[in-house]
């Protein structure tokens, strides 16, 4: 992850500039030990199955990743002047750890692995984003999820 004061102008600025919310609440979460949760994951490297068209730059909306998909099908469509792809050419973990989820659910760690994922476009103005993060809340909580994995780049 790029430091701010990394990122070359005018992208700093656009930033900088981005209203961060504030809420009125602590959310309170409870649920079952994580050994007993079915975990999901969240990338933001706006992942796509190869023959899929890319996401749009701002994108704001969510896509589903199957736990099912080939990792030789999977592909970075995520662009930023400050995302440096060689780590994803290496590992596919780096973008989407879902190998190691699965050996935390063969060991124990957690209940379950989710049959659905998701991808969103990183550097994307969070305001964008309500209606995809609506979606995938409801989506996981239809599937079962109750614990997510962010995945940043």
């Amino acid at each position: 992850m790029a430091r701010l004061e990394d990122i070359p102008e005018p992208t700093r600025s656009v930033v900088a500039a981005l209203p961060c919310p504030a809420f009125d609440t602590t959310p309170f979460v409870s649920g079952p030990p994580l050994s007993q949760r079915r975990v999901a994951l969240v990338s933001s490297a706006a992942l796509i199955r190869r023959g899929d068209r890319p996401f749009p730059v701002g994108s704001g909306e969510a896509r589903e990743v199957g736990a099912d998909w080939p990792a030789a099908e999977i592909l970075v469509s995520h662009v930023s002047i400050n995302f440096d792809r060689a780590g994803f050419q290496r590992d596919l973990g780096v973008v989407f750890p879902i190998d190691a989820l699965r050996q935390l659910a063969a060991d124990g760690m957690i209940g379950a692995v989710a049959d659905t994922h998701f991808s969103v476009m990183g550097s994307t103005d969070p305001t964008a984003m309500t209606g995809a993060a609506d979606h995938m809340a409801e989506r996981f909580r239809r599937d079962g999820v109750d614990a997510v994995v962010l995945a940043p780049v």
